[in-house]
């Protein structure tokens, strides 16, 4: 079975021209709209249809920004897909994983997202260790002293103690964690 899913980002768009394209290419038993922005993560109708899906059924799509908003989405959903035993077609893209041709373009598709995420993080690794060979580390910056902790601890208690600091208020002024202040007064290990 060809199922289909329209989507639109707003109230004021119309899914009438992907609604006829998902016409036309056979999808008149299910077709699935949502009138939602990519950027939510939840897209019930898109939830549907995937529930939908059996072996041997397609889910086809105008075209492939209504399916997802990044390549490596749309690579997760469509693998999402195959793995039911299900096919996707992206109507103005002409990719068709029923077809030898399809797979190929989107394993290719695969490996271009592979590719990038291993440039980035080569790139992200190889900045982290120019940082450290120039004597910068990330996170928090230690405390100079153990004396220097023990009185900011002393601080944060007695803080703590007064009933007019709200612990927002201490951690912002300490500039600590929510949970380290809560280590330092007494919920953690004591130090």
């Amino acid at each position: 079975m060809l199922i289909g899913y329209a989507r639109v980002s707003t109230n004021e768009q119309t899914l009438d021209l992907q609604l006829d394209a998902l016409h036309k290419a056979g999808c008149n038993e299910k077709t699935y709209k949502d009138k939602i922005s990519s950027t939510k993560e939840h897209r019930p109708e898109l939830e549907k249809a995937l529930d939908q899906l059996r072996e041997g059924d397609t889910l086809v799509v105008w075209r492939l920004d209504r399916l997802g908003r990044s390549l490596q989405e749309l690579i997760g959903l469509v693998q999402g897909i195959r793995a039911k035993g299900a096919d996707f077609k992206s109507l103005t893209e002409n990719i068709d994983t029923t077809t030898p041709g399809g797979k190929l373009v989107f394993h290719f598709f695969g490996a271009l997202a592979e590719f990038e995420r291993d440039i980035i993080q080569g790139r992200t690794k190889a900045g982290l260790e120019a940082a450290r060979a120039r004597g910068r580390t990330g996170g928090r910056p230690k405390l100079a002293t153990d004396a220097a902790k023990r009185k900011k601890i002393e601080m944060a208690r007695a803080l703590h103690n007064d009933p007019g600091h709200s612990i927002e208020d201490i951690c912002r002024m300490l500039h600590v964690s929510r949970s380290t202040f809560y280590r330092w007064v007494g919920m953690g290990k004591k130090v």
